[in-house]
């Protein structure tokens, strides 16, 4: 099959996608959509929201709409890395067996991520980039596709162990879930508060997904969306040239990675959208999920109140 053929089939299952999603998870179009770029760019993703919002339920979701395997880590203070990893245990014949852990999944959610030493974290997000556990010397390749869903919960901050800039920095995306519209809650009442087994219905295979994103990488990019995408990243960084917003509010910018992902995440929206090369509309549309974590604010933006989305809508207004 050509690309723009295995591109046009792409847009199909995509809208079976969001239909099957939509069985179960009521509103939040704006967080399924990101999610699912996310995944077929083969990035990572922070889920950031107050209890309550189905987070857990729209992974679990997609995981099944998706064909692929799913497990639930919940991130505690006592939590140690081999319980998440696996770890080798001494079997009946005297022989070391590995017992794998929760980590190898295709679909790994990391429940409040931050309620867990660095040390835990360092296990999980070793296997994000590595895509591979390493346990007594012996390396154990992850699943493919491979992603995980980490979620934190921006109210309650006491016993936390928040992220460092450095670790934030392999997530691709920043999704904010936002409560839901009035209508949308009623809706949600109605359809939980009764005895209303939904089915969902498989919609693509590990197989499948793994070709879409290689499709997706093969992607063409204009020299132009290229060259804005790094612009657009390189005036987050206070001192260099173009950056007067960056050197008033900002006391750290984003990475190079950043670039990368923006051009990734521009190809998927733009294949989501039918199209078979991104342009800079595409590069906006990702761009305040794909900055946001990777700024920090300085004293003056603290002091006024501005949040790092009004930076990145102002860095975006002015990188036309």
């Amino acid at each position: 099959m050509s690309d723009s053929a295995l591109l046009d089939s792409f847009v199909q299952q995509y809208s079976s996608l969001k239909t099957e999603i939509g069985k179960v998870i009521v509103g939040q179009d704006k967080a399924v959509d990101s999610l699912l770029l996310s995944i077929f760019t083969g990035g990572h993703c922070l889920l950031v929201g107050v209890p309550g919002l189905a987070k857990t339920l729209m992974v679990n979701t997609l995981s099944r709409a998706l064909g692929l395997t799913f497990s639930r880590i919940q991130f505690t203070p006592d939590l140690m890395p081999s319980d998440i990893t696996g770890s080798e245990i001494l079997d009946e014949n005297r022989h070391f067996q590995f017992i794998k852990g929760p980590v190898f999944a295709n679909i790994v959610l990391a429940d409040e991520i931050n309620r867990t030493p660095p040390k835990t974290q360092a296990a999980l997000l070793e296997a994000m980039q590595e895509k591979s556990v390493t346990v007594s010397g012996k390396s154990y390749a992850l699943s493919a596709p491979f992603f995980v869903l980490a979620t934190q919960n921006p109210i309650e901050q006491e016993g936390t162990y928040p992220l460092p800039e450095a670790q934030l920095d392999r997530f691709m995306l920043n999704i904010r879930m936002d409560y839901p519209t009035f209508e949308e809650e009623v809706d949600i009442v109605k359809g939980t508060t009764v005895d209303n087994n939904l089915e969902i219905n498989m919609v693509l295979t590990a197989e499948q997904i793994l070709d879409y994103q290689a499709v997706i990488r093969r992607m063409p990019v204009p020299d132009n969306v290229c060259q804005y995408a790094v612009r657009l990243s390189s005036s987050t960084r206070p001192g260099t040239a173009g950056s007067q917003l960056a050197s008033k509010y900002l006391s750290w910018g984003a990475g190079p990675r950043a670039s990368q992902y923006l051009v990734m995440g521009a190809k998927t929206h733009a294949a989501m959208q039918g199209k078979y090369s991104p342009d800079i509309e595409d590069v906006q549309a990702v761009a305040e999920e794909v900055l946001r974590h990777r700024i920090v604010r300085n004293y003056f933006a603290e002091a006024e109140g501005i949040t790092t989305e009004e930076i990145v809508a102002q860095l975006i207004s002015t990188n036309k």
